[in-house]
């Protein structure tokens, strides 16, 4: 994973937005893992864990005979994430600096997953092949990632269509696929993963904290736009405060990408 292919800004401000995200999604990714079989004493890889809250909760699943790794491309975030967990007494949890998966672990999980990682990838397909080689044979691999153009709201939020617009433009400007979330079964099975299962979900609602999550991921993407040139300075903040007037509007429904989850599992040996 390159960081130039990454639209979404990095470091404490990026680290912020996906506390947020972690927050929205936890209820629906934790049914993802039961569907997937996590269990105690299981040893699992969390690729692109960005700030690490996701690794937190599968470390609390897989419990003190399991482990946790998780990676990332942003050390910042990962040294957060290892004060979070330090904090938190667990000690069955590591944060390593790596492209999706270090190479010194091969064959080495039980269980893989990422959320949102490989529509920013160039090469998804590369990526899934390297994480299938960290599988041990039987392991099941889970992935989870959006699909930009499902997003609803209601009323009709013009802003929420620009921003949608900027962001896909952004993501085909750097050669990754913002819309990968129904590609995500295929390719699974193109990487020898079977059976492959799949599940759609999208967190919506009054909820301020699933509307929030929209503009302050404009705010996240702003730097890449404009440095894209695809939108000014005064448009991106005309985006972003008629995003916050109607996400805190209690009247109105808006919400996240449609999600695509998936998994499989690699062959016995």
């Amino acid at each position: 994973m390159d960081s130039r292919h990454y639209i979404i800004r990095g470091g404490v401000e990026g680290r912020k937005r996906l506390q947020k995200l972690s927050q929205v999604m936890w209820p629906t990714t934790l049914e993802l893992l039961e569907r997937a079989r996590i269990a105690p004493g299981m040893h699992c890889l969390d690729f692109g864990c960005g700030s690490g809250d996701l690794t937190v909760e599968m470390a609390r699943i897989v419990g003190p005979e399991g482990a946790v790794v998780g990676t990332d491309i942003d050390e910042t975030k990962l040294e957060l994430a290892r004060d979070d967990a330090r904090a938190q007494g667990l000690t069955n949890i590591r944060f390593r600096q790596a492209d999706v998966v270090p190479d010194d672990e091969e064959a080495s999980f039980d269980l893989v997953y990422g959320r949102f990682v490989l529509s920013h990838l160039p090469d998804p397909a590369d990526a899934l092949k390297r994480l299938g080689r960290a599988l041990k044979p039987g392991g099941v691999i889970v992935v989870e990632d959006l699909d930009i153009h499902g997003h609803f709201s209601y009323p009709d939020c013009p802003a929420l269509w620009r921003y949608v617009d900027l962001y896909s433009q952004a993501a085909r400007r750097r050669g990754v696929d913002a819309n990968i979330g129904p590609r995500l079964p295929g390719l699974l099975l193109d990487s020898d993963f079977a059976p492959v299962h799949m599940h759609v979900v999208q967190p919506a609602g009054l909820d301020s904290d699933i509307k929030l999550l929209i503009p302050l991921t404009v705010e996240n993407i702003a730097a890449s736009v404009m440095e894209d040139g695809l939108a000014t300075s005064a448009e991106m903040d005309r985006i972003i405060a008629d995003l916050y007037a109607f996400a805190r509007d209690p009247h109105t429904v808006m919400s996240i990408p449609r999600v695509i989850q998936a998994w499989g599992r690699k062959a016995a040996a």
